[in-house]
């Protein structure tokens, strides 16, 4: 129960405070420490493919490990001195989880919509897409803030939060606890934002990475797109749509991701994106329903505040049941 009001308050906390502009971020730490070993990587692989893929290995092992090792100290901290040490995680625990920071980027998007100021909007939405934003109409600007909007949910929110709940069950039986598993995870998010390319050394150097962060996020998108389906009331209906939807994508989750939140809303989401000035064409989602509009991706966000909700609901019942069966394990 401890390690659940831990994560539920570090919820509470991420949507009241989000991320503080001034204050150093871990995932900050990351992407300096990111940087540092990519230099080093590369200086010695040079641009021999499997000298970078083992560099990419190597890198992995160096942040994911060290993430997790700091972590493991606070937990540790937090068993030893309380006081200090459950804020501390809290804290920690917080920065893992970007609902509030998402929303607001999406909201400063819709903002500008509401004010009539187009190319403030595409400004904005250049901050959180990839996607090339020059000219795009406000039509493109609302499916991208919905896009962004579905598959961040999955990357900054869910996907964490997944890792705390179930390293809250871990931790009393001597396993890792939901800080190491969040930040473990961060780190391995960072990582593939940052190297996660298919192009020059990248496409070696940041396979190991991009691949971990496919398979830590695989299964917490696919309760996303169950949750998503239960607050509809078809849930499996709805993770039967969004994989089969999700399934054209070469991205394992984002397709997925995406699609969840089409089907569970009535939106259409995907089409031809323009990047670096070149037209990809990307997987359409949900064909046949409604284009997006500002009162969709705001049903989009809305929507995300109540599976999480739904998450913390479902998960303070396996703490408690959990909590109730401990006096009963042999040996207690």
């Amino acid at each position: 129960m401890v390690a659940w009001l831990l994560v539920a308050c570090a919820c509470g906390l991420d949507r009241l405070v989000g991320d503080p502009h001034r204050w150093l971020h871990p995932v900050q730490v990351m992407g300096w420490v990111i940087t540092d070993l990519r230099r080093l990587g590369e200086a010695w692989a040079g641009d021999r493919p499997a000298a970078l893929r083992l560099a990419g290995v190597l890198i992995t092992l160096v942040l994911v490990g060290g993430s997790a090792a700091t972590a493991l100290a606070v937990e540790h901290l937090a068993l030893a001195l309380p006081g200090l040490g459950l804020p501390l995680m809290m804290i920690g625990l917080a920065s893992a989880l970007a609902g509030r920071s998402l929303e607001q980027a999406v909201e400063g998007v819709l903002a500008a919509l509401d004010g009539d100021d187009l190319e403030q909007a595409r400004e904005r939405l250049g901050w959180i897409v990839g996607r090339d934003v020059e000219g795009l109409p406000e039509a493109e600007i609302l499916r991208g803030a919905a896009e962004t909007a579905s598959e961040n949910a999955v990357d900054g929110l869910f996907a964490p939060l997944f890792w705390m709940l179930l390293g809250g069950l871990l931790w009393p039986l001597g396993g890792p606890g939901p800080l190491a598993l969040a930040w473990s995870f961060k780190a391995t998010s960072t990582l593939d934002s940052m190297l996660g390319y298919r192009r020059g050394r990248l496409r070696w150097l940041g396979t190991a990475g991009a691949r971990l962060d496919d398979g830590l996020t695989w299964l917490p998108c696919r309760l996303v797109a169950l949750g998503l389906g239960l607050l509809a009331g078809q849930p499996i209906k709805r993770l039967q749509q969004a994989l089969a939807d999700g399934a054209s994508d070469p991205s394992p989750n984002a397709g997925v991701s995406q699609a969840a939140y089409a089907h569970a809303l009535g939106l259409r989401l995907g089409g031809a994106n323009r990047y670096g000035g070149q037209w990809v064409d990307k997987p359409v989602v949900g064909a046949g329903l409604a284009p997006v509009t500002a009162a969709g991706v705001r049903s989009l966000l809305g929507r995300s505040r109540q599976l999480e909700a739904l998450w913390l609901g479902i998960s303070l019942g396996v703490a408690l049941a959990a909590t109730l069966a401990l006096p009963m394990a042999p040996g207690a």
